[in-house]
């Protein structure tokens, strides 16, 4: 972590400085919240994820605290109707002690079973219309707002601020030690459960990103959804693309999904990995966040899940995979990064224990116009390529360049 990240003294002068109305400040959720427990008026507590900066001052740190509030609760109802939660802010203290007003809402809805309780009437409806009413009582889901959601906050109005006591502004870019302060060590189901351990990071711009996981045949999978049901329906257990079980980071759900399976046991064994964007660039290139494990089987029935994938343990195996795999098609630039979590040994949301050095692989993908034109076109078929030993770090050296 880069040390001197202000000036070492205020600056003291008289003058007064004017924050503009609708200046940003971008904060994450400390704990998580849920409608079957919150009440309104509940405390909540956000940090500042980027130093505010207006001019040549620095009016907030990063890493301070602001106080919030849960706004409003609805908790899940009849008709398959989900619980929704509204958090809220309202006034932050600056570094010179002044408090001034900032606004700031998000609302999360909780899953609704309406589809799902119209389709059981519909079906009990054909063998016994008089207990297809039954099926209105159903109730949604819960609504949850995870630890580490992210909120952004803007100032009421104009202010005027005392220069005294301001510190003068970083005018270091924002990279990937800032963003690594902020990065969860573990990604979450729904429920807030810890599960995978975020293991790579990746420097690209979004077809960047895209065309190195197409370049070496991997495939972006389904959302669940009705094309995800066609597929599945046409392809049956050849579906490559076979949807991943949704998982959050910042308090959202993956951006990106790829997969690339066992041509002899596509549904049960597949490298995949789940991608996040931070709201982080290094130079200006954006930052994404990744967890990839490798799928070597199938179990039943556990903690609640009718169906679930068991992991290869050995997660680094995976993480150091994926970067020869994508490796293999141009050099990339690497580097391995350590969490200030670090995760030596957890357990999936399904209850399985893994394993780990504790360090991220960065991978930059990033290319200039020459060097992209001149890799291989893109390829979308799915090649076996889980290798009988696991990948060491020599192999990954030798591929990363």
């Amino acid at each position: 972590m880069p040390l001197g990240l202000f000036a070492e003294e205020p600056l003291s002068n008289n003058s007064r400085l004017m924050v503009p109305d609708g200046t940003s400040v971008h904060l994450q959720l400390t704990q998580t919240v849920s409608s079957s427990h919150a009440k309104p008026g509940d405390p909540l507590d956000f940090v500042v994820e980027k130093n505010v900066n207006v001019g040549d001052f620095t009016i907030l740190r990063k890493g301070s605290h602001v106080h919030g509030s849960v706004v409003g609760v609805k908790g899940r109802r009849l008709l398959g109707i989900g619980g929704n939660i509204t958090i809220g802010l309202d006034s932050v203290e600056l570094i010179t002690g002044e408090t001034v007003g900032i606004s700031g809402r998000k609302v999360i809805k909780g899953s609704s079973h309406t589809w799902r309780m119209l389709t059981s009437m519909a079906v009990t409806g054909l063998f016994y219309m008089p207990a297809a009413p039954v099926f209105l009582l159903t109730r949604g889901g819960q609504s949850t707002i995870l630890k580490g959601t992210e909120v952004t906050a803007h100032f009421d109005c104009d202010a005027s601020l005392r220069s005294v006591g301001l510190l003068a502004a970083d005018q270091t870019a924002e990279g990937i030690n800032d963003m690594m302060e902020y990065l969860p060590a573990r990604i979450t189901d729904r429920e807030g459960h810890e599960g995978d351990m975020v293991n790579l990071v990746f420097v690209a711009q979004p077809d960047e990103l895209q065309s190195a996981f197409a370049r070496a045949g991997w495939v972006k999978t389904d959302r669940w959804n009705p094309i995800m049901a066609w597929h599945l329906a046409r392809h049956g257990t050849h579906n490559a693309k076979l949807p991943m079980a949704r998982f959050y980071m910042f308090g959202r759900v993956q951006d990106h999904a790829y997969s690339l399976p066992d041509p002899g046991a596509i549904v049960s064994r597949r490298h995949h990995i789940r991608i996040w964007k931070t709201g982080y660039t290094s130079a200006g290139i954006p930052i994404w966040a990744g967890a990839a494990t490798f799928d070597d089987a199938i179990s039943w029935l556990k903690r609640g899940r009718i169906i679930n994938h068991t992991i290869d343990p050995h997660v680094d195996t995976e993480r150091d995979f994926v970067g020869a795999d994508l490796g293999n098609t141009f050099p990339l630039q690497h580097q391995y990064l350590q969490s200030d979590n670090p995760v030596y040994e957890a357990q999936t949301v399904s209850g399985q224990t893994y394993h780990s050095d504790s360090r991220i692989l960065m991978l930059d993908l990033h290319q200039n116009e020459t060097a992209v034109a001149a890799l291989p076109e893109a390829t979308s078929s799915v090649k076996l390529v889980r290798l009988a030993q696991p990948v060491s770090e020599a192999t990954l050296q030798s591929n990363l360049k």
